[in-house]
């Protein structure tokens, strides 16, 4: 059975290339980072969450937020063929999601009051901490499944998550086609990441992006978590 079912909707991703020092105090145990010709990237992502279930269920109130995460990319190192993600921290609106994320996922949840607006050729995401945080973006390309072998592709073509437990370390399976996607010219990145994301990722508040890409999205099924 499906944990969680989804519509994952209007992406976001702005990468940055760092270095993996600045990494390593957060790879889940059994893992090890997954680099893009010799390349590691941590992303900034912001996107809708629509139609949302829980085992099933429509929970009120609570099928339609926003969601801004910052991620790097991992491989389980019994099998590093496999492409999956971890993260830093993930916010959203709804402080119920944090409660449930948190405690069967051991993710890193925070709920902020945030806000949204999905246009046509328009998008943007916003949150509200010690500072006020805006992700823009104006999207005048075609869209196309990005080329095999591309950066666009490793960055969005990941459906494994890990996360550190107490003891031992989740994995979870997340399910959905390959995305549609462009990259963005026109954009704005007005964000405080070390009041965000904690003081190990300040240095992305001067840093710009090696890329910025948009994806259209798509429906999601996340499984239950499992030890690795």
């Amino acid at each position: 059975m499906k944990f969680l079912s989804a519509q994952w909707k209007h992406l976001l991703l702005a990468n940055y290339n760092v270095q993996a020092s600045v990494l390593e105090p957060f790879v889940p145990k059994g893992t090890q980072i997954d680099a893009f010709e010799g390349r590691v990237y941590v992303s900034l992502v912001a996107f809708m969450f629509e139609e949302t279930r829980l085992v099933g269920i429509p929970i009120p109130f609570h099928r339609r937020f926003e969601e801004v995460n910052l991620r790097f990319y991992v491989s389980p190192k019994n099998n590093p063929s496999i492409r999956a993600v971890t993260f830093i921290k993930e916010l959203v609106p709804k402080r119920i999601i944090p409660l449930i994320a948190n405690n069967f996922f051991h993710e890193n949840y925070a709920a902020l009051p945030m806000d949204h607006c999905n246009e046509p050729n328009q998008h943007w995401y916003s949150w509200q901490n010690a500072s006020h945080n805006r992700f823009s973006a104006n999207i005048d390309s075609e869209l196309a499944l990005p080329p095999a072998g591309s950066l666009g592709e490793f960055i969005t073509e990941h459906y494994w998550g890990y996360s550190q437990g107490p003891r031992r370390t989740l994995q979870y399976e997340v399910r959905h086609p390959q995305w549609r996607c462009c990259q963005i010219d026109d954009f704005e990145i007005d964000v405080d990441f070390a009041a965000t994301y904690g003081d190990a990722f300040a240095f992305l508040n001067t840093q710009p992006p090696t890329n910025v890409q948009y994806a259209e999205g798509s429906p999601v099924s996340v499984s239950f978590p499992s030890y690795l």
